[in-house]
């Protein structure tokens, strides 16, 4: 039994072993995860620039000129984006911005579109960052020895090698000459293919300037996502200037495409940890001090005029000045006597519509009471007088049940009109929300309600009304006909006689004529 024991012991040794290693190796795993948690870069905090930005709608004012930009050359401003070159030959055209830059960190977002007929296009766009503004030269429709970083989307295969469309790095001191005819390869800190033209969505480029390190990432084109973007380039321990104008730029050759920038997006970055400097601080101090003399002038005529207003009003010195708007209870309370005015003259009009028509139906019934009197008097025989004054007697209770309803219209029509007033007298007196205004309310609601339902009956009853048919105008009798059968044929036979004896006048006339060739 002790040769057992021991055997066991002896197997399980290595297990123990293994699972301690296992245990060991797991913790230290998760620790190296912790600590590259731990230290995983924080992004940088966003602040957008809107004086360095555009983007549409109502890019461009009533003169053509974009806010806080400037435009040169054959560049085109619209309510939705800037042209930076038409499709034409030989053209050239650039906007800038009208400040400086003063900040180390940023990112800028741009939204393009290069578009073209030919298979092949020039020469391209390019995306500034320089201590001057280009506003012309043979680089891109930009200046050449820039002081500064650009970014070249170079449409056109200068050197042949095949390697364009392209995105290409280059910066410059403000010494060097650009290599064109090697598409500025020798030159390039950083360069990828990529095919922008002619793409069924617009194409967006992120162009970051972090910690010294410029990456370019580009959004090809291909779907509507505006957050699809790759990695293009990346230049690492690049110096730049730290003030600066950003510009865009395009030029065309012996081949030409549109060129059209939607939006330029410029956000400032700063590390985390550290707080944005405050709008007031990139202010130049000329600046600050004209701002401040016009508002110490502004300040100055002000008091001139209040101590005019004094001296002309003296009745209103030291009282507090009203406020000059309305709170929301007293907008409320204007809104509710404007509508009860409007339901008032509305009645009111109702209430002498109904009026007139009173008398035109007292008119009408007096009208027939006469007729009665006469039908009665010269009546022929009595069946005649019978029948006609029974039609006659429908037609008077018809009128008079009218009556009675137009009567009591305009008696509902006066109770809604008191009650409106003693509402209205009610509110100036003792406010609006109670009780009793309420009640007035739905009364009004309940009169107009019986109003309509009398207008209806009443229409519904004359349109039943028999008696309407018999009081008819006689018809005319039928005319006789203004040409008689005998009259146009003897038209017919004179006007045949004169069509011969013209034609056979013609032809005499033509043979006369032809007696002298």
């Amino acid at each position: 039994m002790a040769e057992s024991t021991a055997r066991c012991r002896a197997a399980s040794a290595p297990v123990f072993v293994f699972t301690f290693l296992t245990t060991l190796m797991f913790h230290r795993g998760g620790a190296e995860i912790a600590a590259s948690a731990s230290t995983s870069p924080e992004l940088p905090h966003r602040r957008f620039e809107y004086k360095y930005s555009f983007k549409g709608p109502h890019l461009a004012q009533t003169d053509g000129s974009v806010p806080f930009w400037i435009h040169t050359g054959n560049a085109i401003p619209s309510a939705d984006q800037v042209r930076i070159t038409p499709s034409l030959r030989s053209q050239r055209g650039s906007v800038w911005t009208k400040n400086k830059v003063q900040f180390e960190n940023w990112e800028a977002e741009v939204t393009f579109r290069v578009s073209g007929r030919g298979r092949m296009g020039a020469d391209g766009l390019a995306v500034w960052f320089t201590t001057s503004q280009g506003l012309d030269g043979p680089v891109y429709g930009a200046a050449d020895k820039w002081n500064g970083v650009g970014i070249f989307f170079d449409s056109f295969d200068n050197d042949g090698k095949k390697n364009n469309p392209a995105i290409i790095v280059v910066g410059n001191n403000g010494k060097l000459v650009y290599d064109h005819q090697n598409d500025g390869t020798t030159q390039a800190l950083g360069t990828c293919l990529r095919d922008f033209r002619n793409k069924p969505y617009p194409v967006r480029a992120k162009i970051t300037y972090y910690k010294k390190t410029l990456t370019v990432m580009i959004n090809n084109g291909f779907t509507p996502d505006r957050e699809d973007y790759e990695f293009c380039t990346k230049v690492d321990n690049m110096i730049i200037p730290s003030e600066g104008f950003f510009g865009l730029s395009a030029a065309t050759g012996g081949l030409a495409d549109d060129h059209d920038v939607l939006s330029f997006l410029l956000f400032r970055l700063t590390e985390p940890g550290q707080q944005p400097p405050p709008p007031e601080s990139e202010i130049p101090k000329e600046e600050k001090d004209k701002y401040q003399e016009e508002f110490q002038n502004f300040q100055q005529e002000l008091d001139k005029k209040k101590e005019e207003f004094q001296k002309e009003h003296p009745d209103v010195q030291g009282e507090p000045i009203e406020d000059l708007y309305e709170s929301v209870n007293d907008r409320e309370i204007r809104q509710v006597f404007e509508g009860q005015n409007r339901i008032h003259l509305e009645i009111k009009q109702l209430h002498r519509q109904l009026a007139m028509i009173l008398d035109e139906q007292r008119r009408y019934v007096s009208v027939i009471t006469d007729e009665i009197s006469k039908k009665g008097t010269n009546a022929e025989s009595g069946q005649v007088a019978d029948s006609s004054n029974q039609q006659l007697g429908s037609v008077i209770a018809t009128q008079q049940e009218v009556l009675r309803n137009l009567n009591e219209l305009r008696n509902s029509f006066y109770e809604s009109l008191k009650q409106i007033s003693s509402a209205q007298h009610q509110g100036n007196a003792g406010g609006m929300g109670t009780y009793d205004t309420i009640q007035h309310f739905n009364d009004i609601k309940e009169h107009l309600h019986t109003v309509k339902r009398d207008v209806e009956h009443l229409v519904q009853r004359n349109a039943q009304n028999p008696g309407e048919k018999v009081m008819k105008c006689p018809e005319l009798p039928p005319l006789p006909s203004c040409l008689s059968t005998v009259h146009f044929a003897i038209f017919v036979v004179v006007q045949s006689v004169l069509f011969f004896c013209y034609i056979m006048y013609k032809s005499q006339q033509e043979a006369a004529a032809k007696k002298f060739f």
